[in-house]
């Protein structure tokens, strides 16, 4: 009899699709287990909802394979930090200097990647929405700092979570004569399960109130661990500013059955951003994730979900990033409007 094969929950899609019928496997970690009419329960909530409620939390993205270059070490907030960046492109779909990791069943070409992209800025105002479906996502300040958590690596404070972030964003963007409407929110508390739902009903509200919105932010933050379990922060040198952190733009697509048929709109948009911004910040952004969920970027061709570093971060370094990354997209959409 063959050796089981040994899998830890949580389980990626990766591994799902690696078993074959006849394997015996040993899973240890968290189970929930429901009987039959459970089951078919939560598969109509799936339909009806972008997740499944009363589960675990999940982060938004996982851990793609990138190479650590050296940094510091530990800097102000005493966590550990890494740079990462891709060094070889096997099993990434590249794209000028974006890397691509695609987790979903569609197959990519570089051919439809650059392609021009649907959204541009229009007349009116405002034409940019920046909100947070998990507003409480919070960094780590330095120790001693006044804080209350509302969860693990959570907090209502905006000082300390992503809402603050999103706020430098929309000024940035306001003082480069663009429009923004920045919803402080926070859609994850007191219900994280609801999140998604919660904001996709204010985001349909907005666009109909103002059909101006051309482009959509869902702001976010990662949560990033070594394989003791340990938080550790991503940064980006950048020469005669300071220290940001790294961002990451996760891209929904159809491949949950939810209907997004604009979803290469919105994937080419994240691309040719991408782009231009590693002309000027090379370690900046971390691969563009292509995922099955959708994340609601099915309201607009301009939607992007964008995560401001992870949990280990500071708030000045994820602050930092996102006015670099707000100054950048700016600067890019308006020179496409000459």
């Amino acid at each position: 009899m063959s050796e089981p094969i040994r899998l830890t929950t949580p389980l990626t899609q990766d591994k799902v699709r690696s078993l074959h019928i006849g394997d015996r496997v040993l899973i240890s970690g968290t189970i929930y287990a429901a009987r039959d009419a459970a089951h078919k329960r939560l598969f109509q909530l799936l339909d009806e909802t972008e997740q499944v409620p009363d589960g675990p939390e999940e982060p938004v993205t996982e851990p793609v394979e990138e190479t650590p270059l050296e940094t510091t070490g530990e800097t102000d907030n005493g966590v550990p930090a890494r740079t990462l960046v891709p060094t070889d492109p096997s099993g990434y779909t590249v794209c000028g200097r974006s890397y691509i990791s695609n987790s979903t069943d569609h197959a990519l070409t570089v051919t439809e990647l650059s392609e021009p992209f649907d959204a541009r800025l229009a007349d009116g105002e405002p034409q940019i929405l920046i909100l947070h479906t998990h507003g409480s996502e919070a960094y780590t300040p330095p120790p001693g700092t006044d804080i209350v958590w509302s969860g693990n690596y959570r907090t209502t404070d905006s000082r300390y979570n992503v809402v603050g972030v999103g706020d430098e964003m929309a000024e940035v963007f306001t003082a480069a004569g663009i429009s923004v409407l920045h919803d402080r929110t926070l859609y994850d508390y007191s219900s994280y399960n609801d999140a998604y739902n919660n904001a996709l009903a204010a985001i349909e509200t907005y666009l109909a109130e103002y059909p101006s919105i051309r482009f959509i932010l869902d702001v976010h933050r990662d949560a990033i661990g070594d394989a003791e379990g340990n938080q550790y922060k991503v940064i980006s040198e950048i020469d005669g500013v300071g220290t940001s952190a790294q961002m990451t733009l996760v891209m929904g697509s159809d491949g949950s059955g939810l209907a997004h048929e604009h979803w290469m709109e919105n994937l080419k948009l994240a691309v040719a951003l991408q782009d231009n911004i590693l002309q000027s910040y090379p370690t900046l952004m971390r691969p563009i994730l292509l995922r099955n969920s959708r994340y609601n970027q099915h309201a607009t061709t301009g939607s992007l979900l964008v995560e401001v570093g992870a949990a280990g971060n500071s708030p000045e370094e994820a602050a930092l990033a996102g006015r670099l990354f707000a100054q950048q997209m700016a600067d890019y959409l308006i020179d496409l409007g000459k």
